[in-house]
């Protein structure tokens, strides 16, 4: 593409607290679903950069953060780090919050980190389709006692409510520059590692409570088949308690069968292709404990 006139360019930061909806904006945004969701704490782990091209307007790239809460291991110190580091290299950052005019402690944190923010900072009041019009002015007021931001912008990601005005305004405050991407890439992630997520995605919907903080997944392989469209994948469930690889397997393998067939189904639509899936399930002691294993498992320090 040819470089325009008046074509914008920057990196925009999406930063929050866990669960307010930070990854499934921006897959609305970008029109594809790249970065998984789920209503558990902790689901986005690393820092996923997405590309949305306007060929008119310009290019934007999201990068989604992990929710920002106080680390209780070196997987979360990793979560913690990679967000702060998104936010210092962001042209822009939008800060999304529940509907809510009560500040707690995880929104006053995240406020205060913001004070050293050297870069445009919006407001996005997300699920306001669970709240009636007046309460949004009792938000915004709470929210502009505590710092004054570029723009507060109150939307639904789930449903695309405001979506568009929010782009034409990153857009207004994006610097002029040239594209970082070519006009078809949607996102720097390759396919084992949005696989990977996929599986991690359906295992987080269907365990208990205090299995999925515990797990990664390891594709060991991923193989197109030459004389059929069919793509071959193994991957590992890693957990850290026996009694949890357990509960992963289920009984029968029950439960291991409906997260294979979950992800198959996410992963066909994903790759365009059949898929047989292999699914196994190993113990690595308190891997989040472990620098090491931390980054074995994809969750790479040198790339903050």
């Amino acid at each position: 593409m040819e470089e325009k006139k008046d074509f914008k360019s920057g990196f925009v930061a999406i930063i929050g607290r866990p669960n307010v909806g930070k990854s499934t904006l921006m897959n609305k945004l970008i029109g594809q679903k790249i970065a998984i969701t789920s209503s558990k704490p902790q689901t986005t782990r690393n820092r996923i950069r997405t590309v949305y091209t306007d060929e008119e307007r310009g290019q934007i790239v999201f990068l989604d953060t992990p929710g920002l809460m106080k680390p209780k291991n070196k997987l979360g110190e990793y979560m913690v780090n990679a967000a702060g580091s998104t936010m210092s290299d962001a042209d822009l950052i939008l800060y999304i919050i529940e509907p809510s005019a009560k500040i707690g402690a995880g929104d006053k944190d995240i406020l205060r980190r913001l004070d050293n923010a050297m870069c445009p900072v919006f407001l996005l009041i997300n699920k306001t389709d669970t709240i009636k019009k007046e309460e949004i002015l009792a938000i915004i007021d709470a929210y502009s006692k505590e710092r004054k931001f570029d723009e507060v912008i109150p939307l639904s990601a789930l449903k695309g409510k405001n979506t568009d005005v929010l782009l034409d305004e990153i857009f207004k405050y994006l610097p002029e520059g040239p594209m970082f991407y070519d006009e078809d890439t949607v996102t720097d992630m390759t396919e084992r590692e949005i696989v990977a997520e996929m599986i991690r995605e359906k295992a987080l919907y269907v365990l208990k409570e205090e299995v999925p903080h515990g797990i990664a997944v390891s594709i060991d392989t991923m193989k197109d088949r030459k004389d059929k469209e069919l793509t071959d994948i193994e991957a590992t469930i890693i957990c850290e308690r026996d009694s949890h690889k357990g509960i992963i397997i289920g009984k029968k393998g029950a439960m291991l069968k409906r997260i294979g067939t979950d992800a198959r189904y996410e992963i066909e639509k994903f790759l365009g292709r059949k898929v047989n899936l292999s699914l196994f399930v190993k113990v690595k002691k308190d891997w989040r404990e472990s620098d090491y294993l931390v980054e074995n498992f994809g969750y790479k320090k040198d790339e903050l």
